[in-house]
Order: C-alpha cells, then structure tokens, then sequence
C-alpha cells in the first residue's frame, strides 16, 4: 500500500528537514542530501535518524538513478 499523499507533502528528513525520495516499491524514504534513507514499516515512515541506514556511494547512485528513471520527486519543494 503507498503512503497517503497528504502525508508524503510533510514528510522530512528529521536531520536536514529537507525534502526525502519515496521509493514505495522498496518500502523507503531516501535523502539523497546525506546519503540516508528510512525504511516503512506496515505503512509507517521510521522517522527516527538513529534508525536510519546510512548507504554506500554505489547504492546512493543507484537511487539517484531510479529516482530518475521512475520519475520520482522529491516529497516537497525546498
């Protein structure tokens, strides 16, 4: 099930409270700022920074990608 969209227009990083990347087919919210990303539990953003998985530089240009290839934009506009 995909996040509710009026959620999606508030999500932030609680780090850099900068915009996140939604990836529903992968269960995540992903900064590409800080190179992190929040796993979605039952239909819940884990919003908790010490919770977050930092990624590497391959994975972080894989979602980079994806976020291009699947039309993916950010949760707001900064």
């Amino acid at each position: 099930m995909a996040l509710d969209t009026q959620l999606l227009d508030i999500l932030a990083c609680p780090d850099d409270k900068g915009p996140l990347l939604y990836f529903e087919d992968e269960s995540s919210l992903y900064n590409p700022r800080l190179k992190r990303r929040y796993r979605i539990e039952d239909d819940i953003p884990v919003m908790l920074v010490d919770e977050a998985e930092s990624v590497t530089d391959a994975e972080h240009e894989r979602l980079v990608a994806k976020a291009a290839t699947d039309d993916v934009t950010p949760t707001f506009e900064a």
